[in-house]
């Protein structure tokens, strides 16, 4: 049963003709409330209202309304200055027209209230906007001012009642520019084909079946508090992973779901997928292989021309040694080219040239 306390009094204006109704909360929130505390003491923390002029805490009946200017000024704005505003829809609901119900943005529905018929004069041609809204087809959209400004509205039956959604304005909705993935991305029919099989087998879902567990999670912990049991323990998430490869990924979800339902998954033929990203990585791997295969020549090239450079360095300076050891004596001549021998025998690069530099210099 409705609660008897309406938010609004008013009326409904269909042309010439007025309805007067009670504006009433069709929504209520069941979200768990919590209060601030001090850590310390388990102390309620509490919002005073102070006058930072006066520093002191005020009452209600003291506290108005003010606009605040860009640089700082407030400018007193009282309820009666609101009340005087030339606005039909101050308490009126205008319907403006009527549109069919999916020409409506879901994304402008706001909140829900009921209309109640206000008086046994009302009975009447509340029944009529209600019928003839049925047999049409359509919703009404209408202005009217609730909580100190003009919103946007959309009547509409549900069941024998009607229902008045807020919706907001044209220009509060954002456009979706920048939302969607910048990378241009081809799906395939065999992906929709999958993707559909998924939908299919996901099927319909009963509205009222569906609850809030988080909100159960949390009074089954507020009970265990207070009972001192112990605390309930929360199960472990399914691991998640990237995905790699949506065929593999829409296979095995269908899988899953035709098993979780009971259902035979032994009519799911796996699709050949795209290629993997290592085929083209093969591909260019192949190239490397054939240019690395060619650099040998390159680079034979390019180390000879040092090498000869080192090994003419080195028959100079054998040259330069030589004749010193000749200067010196013919014994520190041959020891020097015993040790050269020694030393220069393991080199297996060019060895003609080094003999040919060792002649010289003896």
């Amino acid at each position: 049963m409705l609660p008897v306390r309406s938010i609004w009094n008013g009326a409904i204006s269909f042309g010439l003709v007025s309805i007067p109704i009670k504006l009433v909360n069709a929504t209520e929130s069941h979200s768990v409330s919590f209060r601030q505390v001090h850590l310390e003491d388990g102390g309620r923390i509490r919002y005073r209202k102070v006058c930072e002029l006066e520093d002191r805490e005020v009452t209600q009946g003291e506290i108005g309304k003010a606009y605040e200017d860009a640089d700082g000024t407030m400018i007193p704005i009282t309820d009666e200055d609101l009340a005087a505003l030339p606005i039909p829809t101050a308490k009126t609901i205008e319907i403006e027209g009527f549109v069919p119900a999916e020409s409506v943005d879901p994304l402008q529905v706001d909140a829900a209230y009921y209309l109640a018929a206000n008086g046994v004069s009302a009975a009447k041609p509340y029944t009529l906007l209600r019928e003839a809204l049925k047999r049409s087809g359509k919703v009404a959209i209408c202005k009217f001012a609730l909580r100190g400004r003009e919103r946007l509205g959309m009547l509409r039956v549900v069941d024998d009642v009607l229902a008045m959604h807020g919706l907001l304005w044209p220009d509060e909705i954002r456009a979706a520019d920048g939302v969607a993935p910048d990378a241009s991305v081809t799906v395939r029919d065999k992906e929709l084909d999958l993707a559909d099989a998924l939908m299919d087998t996901l099927g319909e879902v009963d509205l009222d079946s569906l609850h809030d567990d988080y909100r159960e999670a949390v009074e089954e912990l507020i009970a265990a508090r207070a009972s001192g049991e112990e605390l309930p323990t929360a199960s472990a998430p399914a691991p998640g992973g990237k995905v790699l490869d949506l065929m593999a990924a829409l296979e095995k979800s269908v899988r899953e779901a035709k098993e979780s339902r009971g259902e035979d998954v032994a009519d799911i033929t796996p699709l050949p997928s795209r290629p993997t990203p290592k085929q083209p990585s093969g591909k260019k791997s192949t190239t490397t292989a054939k240019k690395t295969a060619a650099s040998p020549k390159k680079s034979t090239t390019r180390s000879t021309q040092p090498a000869r450079k080192t090994a003419a360095k080195k028959a100079t300076a054998k040259k330069t040694t030589a004749t010193k050891s000749t200067a010196t004596g013919s014994a520190a001549t041959k020891s020097t080219a015993t040790k050269s021998t020694a030393k220069k025998t393991p080199a297996k690069k060019t060895p003609a040239k080094k003999t040919a530099a060792r002649k010289r210099s003896a």
